[in-house]
């Protein structure tokens, strides 16, 4: 029988073959791991070339500017999911309780030993970059209520739960977040998800969403990157 595992290294490992599974464990579990809820994490505390595993909850990245007021949210990760550590600019935050396994060059390079897990980490980073790609297409029009329905039809699609009312996005999105994921005020967020909400598109519960579409609507036709097929979690 296996040792029990954290939610993110269970799905980061899922559908390994056993063997495969036990090597990866012993290299992940030697690997540091960061609490994010603590405070923001800056790029001088992780090293070159290091990967980051979320091993629980939720983290963004964000970019501040000196001498620009609005931040913007440059990645989102959720548990089981890969993630670069941030740049000299960014910052790595948690959303609620949050911890990451720093993954740096020596267990890297093992655990791309593993064939299945390598073609794993190239999908995850393939996928990662599909997602990036889409994020910054959503900066395309003009008016904010579209963004904000793009950008939560993203969120919905990478990290939603098909439920009977809807598709749930249960991990903490305020409107302060949402606005720094579309490069806009927090203010223009509020009156679009407003509207959203009166136009039956989605219902708020605090800072969780959900999705008034039927599952369909939201996976888009599978793209491949690299010739890795990047899958909807929805």
């Amino acid at each position: 029988m296996h040792d029990p595992v954290s939610s993110g290294l269970d799905r980061f490992l899922h559908g390994l073959s056993p063997p495969d599974r036990d090597r990866a464990l012993d290299v992940l579990r030697a690997c540091p791991t960061i609490e994010i809820d603590a405070g923001p994490r800056f790029a001088t505390v992780f090293s070159p070339g290091a990967l980051l595993l979320v091993e629980e909850g939720f983290v963004v990245l964000r970019a501040t500017v000196p001498g620009v007021l609005r931040a913007v949210v440059t990645c989102e990760a959720g548990a089981g999911k890969l993630v670069l550590p941030p740049l000299p600019e960014e910052v790595l935050l948690g959303l609620g309780t949050s911890r990451v396994l720093v993954l740096d060059a020596e267990a890297r390079s093992r655990l791309l030993r593993i064939p299945a897990l390598a073609d794993r980490i190239v999908e995850q980073l393939a996928g990662a970059l599909g997602q990036k790609q889409e994020a910054t297409s959503n900066f395309a029009p003009t008016r904010h209520i579209e963004r904000v329905r793009r950008k939560l039809l993203q969120l919905g699609r990478s990290y939603g739960h098909v439920a009977r009312d809807g598709i749930r996005i249960d991990f903490p999105v305020s409107h302060a977040l949402l606005a720094q994921m579309i490069g806009s005020s927090r203010e223009t967020v509020t009156r679009a998800v407003d509207e959203l909400q009166r136009g039956g598109f989605v219902a708020r519960n605090g800072s969780t969403y959900r999705l008034l579409v039927p599952p369909e609507s939201v996976v888009q036709p599978v793209r491949s990157y690299l010739g890795f097929a990047r899958k909807s979690s929805v």
